[in-house]
């Protein structure tokens, strides 16, 4: 059998980086499975297909663990603002792993009903508890469609990521060259009251 590696096992997963398997996004998830020996039953929202998937891929018998995978099963979800009752306190827009929100400070939010992936992560944040979860209306039940989904799931978050991490980058170079200006303005102003002291002493 050919090496199992983290990349390999997060393309069976469903993409909602909903951490129900308990890990922070389905990578992380991928690379617990193959570094720390974690189990392949813990993906709710892949169902039985994606339990017997990781196995075969793991070589791992999930059989034992159908009925409960059976019971744990999520339909396709998705999130519905209930946009009358929105503050704009842009916390959910924060907590969405695949940039499915849209909306600004004190402006209502409204869900892209295509790109939400329904991993529930945008209900605990909201303090006006004004986010319904639905039975998403496209259920991706064949399994090249829950593939398609997934991919372009995994494309939103990685664009995420990557957007997240140049504005890191952005703020961190603006901190820097602030303190630097700060330091700079902290000199002259040293070296002026030094001048200053200096022509007081020369009056004297």
């Amino acid at each position: 059998m050919s090496k199992v590696t983290p990349e390999l096992l997060d393309a069976l997963l469903p993409q909602t980086q909903c951490g129900l398997c308990g890990y922070g996004g389905c990578m992380p998830y991928a690379e617990a499975m193959v570094f720390e020996n974690a189990p392949v039953n813990l993906c709710p929202p892949g169902g039985v297909s994606t339990l017997r998937a990781l196995g075969a891929a793991m070589g791992v018998d999930t059989e034992p663990h159908v009925p409960e995978m059976e019971k744990k099963t999520k339909p396709r979800l998705l999130a519905v603002i209930r946009e009358n009752e929105c503050i704009g306190c842009t916390k959910c827009i924060q907590a969405c792993p695949v940039d499915a929100i849209l909306g600004s400070a004190k402006q209502m939010h409204t869900v892209i009903a295509s790109e939400c992936t329904g991993c529930e992560l945008c209900i605990a944040p909201c303090p006006v508890d004004c986010i319904d979860l639905t039975i998403h209306p496209e259920p991706a039940e064949r399994e090249q469609e829950k593939q398609a989904v997934a991919r372009h799931a995994r494309a939103r978050h990685l664009a995420r990521q990557k957007r997240l991490s140049v504005e890191k980058s952005a703020k961190e170079q603006s901190q820097k060259k602030l303190s630097r200006l700060k330091n700079h303005s902290y000199v002259l102003e040293a070296l002026a009251r030094v001048k200053d002291k200096k022509k007081t002493c020369a009056k004297t």
